[in-house]
């Protein structure tokens, strides 16, 4: 009996970033695209994902909104949901982290790590870790920001 593949959520509005994703994802996983946030939340309530890639700059509804909503909805709150960006902003990281995401994968990104990494968001082991590595690293990102902020003073 063959078991069933995971199910990944990905939303993006950016036509390149998708055909990258699903090169780097489709032969090991079953593919929902959503172009925008609301068309996204629509899918995630319709038909629940095993996990969320979530791009953060998105027009009308950016990612950050999305998960905001996601995480508050009893259907899709407990769906691991990570943020994918190309902005390196400690700010927005932290608040992610500390909200809920389950990682933050700045991009650009090959597909074989980016595969690696999605397997490691599905399996609730390596999750559990990275949920107590995200803590290590939200303390991270708050040095760095207070440092940063320090020195434009």
């Amino acid at each position: 009996m063959k078991s069933r593949r995971a199910r990944i959520l990905v939303i993006d509005d950016t036509p390149a970033n998708l055909l990258t994703l699903g090169a780097a994802l489709d032969a090991d996983f079953e593919l929902q695209i959503a172009t925008s946030g609301p068309k996204g939340l629509a899918l995630a309530l319709k038909s629940p994902p095993d996990l969320i890639l979530l791009d953060v700059m998105m027009p009308r509804m950016d990612g950050n909104e999305v998960r905001k909503r996601l995480l508050a909805d009893p259907e899709t709150k407990d769906i691991p949901i990570a943020h994918l960006t190309a902005v390196g902003d400690y700010d927005k990281q932290r608040e992610a982290l500390a909200e809920g995401v389950a990682d933050y994968i700045v991009k650009p990104f090959t597909p074989s790590d980016l595969a690696d990494h999605v397997a490691d968001l599905l399996d609730p082991k390596k999750r559990d870790q990275m949920k107590k590595e995200r803590g290590q690293k939200s303390a991270q990102l708050r040095t760095i920001t207070d440092i940063m902020h320090r020195s434009k003073d």
